[in-house]
């Protein structure tokens, strides 16, 4: 499967993102803006600055096991704990990775994302073809991000939609057991809240 940055299937759009890709669109085109300018943005939304909170909860997940015990069981109230909040994160569930289960995260419907833990949606996440693939042949669309999970590991795909929202909870990676919470966040990486990558060791 191909991960374009742009996504050029704008079924379902709301009225504002159309509002805003014309307002883009006039920018662009009366020379005051620039489509890399654009680009550069989206992306660091979509892969710095938004999956920060989400990797900070990981992180405190990690180094806090009564912090992980709240945040499984009440992942709305816990995330709200360290001041991460909004309308597409109300209600948030997070799922544990473990050494048995692997858990990935999609909407079949649009792209419904948790937007206060993990920023922007990729392209790739809005993509017809994720979608509707990675609930059919979840194995498959995972080795295609470069994830190879043994045949013993029970992959278990999340749908979310406009009431509830899904986090993974990445396993912690073996070589990082002297890093502090902020060191840890490092590591964390979007795709890997998604459940479509591993948190790999420093």
């Amino acid at each position: 499967m191909s991960h374009p940055h742009h996504d050029h299937h704008h079924d379902h759009e709301s009225p504002a993102a159309l509002r805003t890709r014309a307002l883009e669109s006039l920018l662009v085109e009366k020379g005051l803006l620039s489509t890399d300018t654009i680009d550069a943005v989206v992306r660091t939304y979509e892969e710095d600055i938004g999956p920060l909170n989400g990797a900070k909860v990981v992180a405190r997940a990690w180094t806090d096991p009564q912090y992980k015990k709240h945040l499984l069981a009440d992942g709305t109230a816990a995330i709200a704990d360290l001041g991460f909040t909004g309308r597409q994160g109300a209600q948030m569930v997070v799922l544990e990775n473990t050494p048995q289960v692997h858990n990935v995260v999609v909407c079949t419907l649009c792209s419904c994302y948790p937007w206060p833990v993990l920023g922007l949606p990729p392209a790739w996440y809005k993509s017809y073809a994720y979608r509707s693939r990675v609930v059919r042949e979840p194995r498959v669309v995972l080795r295609e991000f470069g994830l190879d999970l043994p045949a013993e590991v029970k992959v278990r795909v999340w749908d979310s939609n406009s009431e509830v929202r899904y986090m993974v909870l990445p396993q912690r990676p073996a070589g990082a057991e002297g890093l502090d919470e902020n060191a840890l966040a490092t590591l964390v990486t979007r795709d890997a809240m998604i459940g479509v990558a591993q948190v790999q060791a420093p």
